[in-house]
């Protein structure tokens, strides 16, 4: 009676969030019924990688990358060099033959972090490389000149507050993970003021250095004064910290000249092969165009938002047209928080059923590994399948979640999200600094992520059912 009624009960249940499996609603197929067909796509698979890693368009998202960069250099929020990159990506679109190729606008912040310079001048002259962090003031045009007080962590700058009142705060805290560690940069100037500190400066957010100072967007908060703040390089911050165990009294000289603007119009920037069956379901994939001033944005993301344009040029070089829209955006205002991609997000959200999985690539363009995958536990079965059409690179792994700021807002609501797994051992060595060049690219691991990045994307594209987004999945074994 109990099974009955169960059933009864799942006849009546309103839709889940988004489409179901199939478009009208019913789980129609089994999940060998999926790996039969996914298995079908072994040949189109192949042709893929094939052509990514060995045929004519080897190096090919390489090679547009570095003429990209080269020519067009930091891309910072707010900036000509900026817009001079959208206009640009929006010629080379068109040049591609994509379709739909068009720019969506959007209000992004504008600062720029003007002159900079900060010396040490007891014990001994010394200058400290800095880069000021986004959303920082300016100090007064003579500068600050002011002692200073090392700590390894806040629960140490709350101890010594006391100590703090009047200098400059210098953090060295230990780099464990990027996630743990970032939170020195976003919120290190605020805790610094609430002890009274006239400024702060912050070891780099980074797991290797070379005396490189690395940059990032860095929050205030309201009734907290704001104090100008910039990152060191980890030898500096090392160097102090060891000088103030050992009593050695430290003054440090800061002038920075940083100056925010009332935010600036921007655009998103679109593209797409329409779909032949479904072509109001999409399947999104996605970099950010924009970057730091400093270095040329070549990994971060230039790699991920070249690689995501190469997706659709390969799939248009194969003569391959798949059921859904496969749909390239190139976020802008990505480092400010995604703010381009949340007023996306506002605008597109009314169709968020029909978003099948959205795919961003934010953590570099070096060795795949496999794909992050955020979605129902049927849908990660579906994509763990696909990922077997990869067995020719090795690259067939899944991981338990998907990265990257831009895509957070449709995987909130349910929807499927993909990030690229790649080997980030070095990617904090050059994250947000101007080591970020195209020297760090490699075109044969370029050739690979496109390859992984087309074949996932175009499957999904192309099966007959969407991806799940609910766990009451009938038929589904």
């Amino acid at each position: 009676m109990k099974y009955l009624f169960l059933i009864f009960f799942m006849n009546f249940l309103p839709p889940c969030a988004g489409k179901s499996l199939s478009r009208d609603g019913n789980y129609s197929k089994t999940f060998e019924d999926i790996k039969k067909e996914i298995g079908g796509y072994s040949n189109i698979a192949k042709a893929i990688i094939d052509l990514a890693v060995h045929g004519e368009a080897q190096n090919r998202s390489y090679e547009r990358l570095a003429v990209f960069a080269d020519t067009i250099g930091p891309r910072l929020s707010g900036s000509k060099n900026l817009d001079a990159a959208i206009k640009y990506m929006f010629s080379a679109l068109q040049e591609d033959r994509l379709e739909n190729v068009h720019l969506e606008p959007v209000k992004v912040p504008h600062w720029e972090r003007g002159e900079e310079f900060a010396m040490m001048l007891e014990p001994r002259n010394h200058s400290i490389a800095i880069l000021g962090l986004g959303n920082s003031v300016a100090t007064p045009p003579e500068g600050i000149t002011a002692e200073v007080i090392v700590v390894a962590s806040f629960d140490e700058l709350h101890r010594r507050a006391q100590e703090a009142k009047g200098k400059v705060v210098v953090y060295n805290q230990p780099f464990i993970t990027y996630g743990e560690t970032v939170q020195y940069r976003s919120q290190g100037a605020v805790e610094a003021a609430k002890v009274g500190a006239v400024a702060s400066l912050i070891r780099s957010i980074a797991s290797f250095s070379i005396h490189s100072p690395h940059t990032g967007w860095q929050n205030y908060q309201p009734g907290v004064p704001q104090i100008p703040t910039a990152c060191i390089s980890v030898e500096d911050a090392e160097m102090m910290s060891r000088m103030s165990l050992r009593g050695t009294k430290i003054v440090v000289y800061l002038k920075m000249g940083a100056k925010t603007y009332p935010d600036s119009s921007s655009l998103n920037t679109v593209a797409e092969i329409v779909g032949s069956k479904y072509p109001e379901q999409i399947v999104l994939v996605s970099g950010h165009l924009d970057s730091w001033d400093v270095g040329q944005g070549a990994m971060d993301d230039g790699g991920g938002a070249f690689i995501s344009w190469e997706a659709l040029s390969l799939v248009k070089d194969l003569g391959l047209r798949p059921k859904r829209t496969l749909r390239l955006v190139l976020w802008t205002g990505e480092e400010q928080g995604g703010v381009g991609a949340e007023q996306y997000y506002q605008l597109h959200k009314e169709n968020i059923s029909n978003f099948d999985i959205v795919m961003e690539s934010d953590e570099g363009t070096f060795k795949p590994m496999g794909l992050g995958f955020t979605g129902t536990d049927e849908a990660r079965d579906i994509v763990k399948e696909i990922m077997t059409l990869l067995l020719p690179i090795n690259v067939t792994n899944i991981y338990d979640t998907a990265e990257g700021i831009d895509i957070d807002y449709w995987m909130r609501d349910g929807v499927p999200g993909a990030s690229l797994h790649d080997d980030i051992s070095k990617y904090f060595w050059f994250h947000h600094s101007h080591g970020d060049t195209m020297t760090v690219q490699d075109p044969n691991q370029m050739n690979l992520c496109a390859a992984v990045w087309t074949v996932v994307s175009y499957v999904i594209a192309d099966m007959e059912e969407m991806l799940p987004r609910c766990r009451i999945c009938r038929n589904f074994q």
